[in-house]
């Protein structure tokens, strides 16, 4: 029996195959949608800023 899931994206349902390169998204356009709201910053992870801090000014 296939698991079905939805795009994180678009929220389309697809099936959950290896014969999908780009899953979790159901396209490669979603999947490039989601690492360009990535890069811009749009989405970020929780933490504490001080280590942000730390690197940062390494690069200063």
């Amino acid at each position: 029996m296939p698991s079905y899931i939805n795009c994180p994206n678009c929220n389309a349902k697809l099936e959950w195959s290896t014969e999908n390169p780009n899953r979790p998204f159901c396209s490669e356009r979603c999947k490039n949608k989601d690492f360009i709201t990535w890069a811009n910053e749009e989405q970020v992870i929780a933490g504490d800023s001080s280590v942000s801090d730390i690197f940062s000014e390494e690069l200063e």
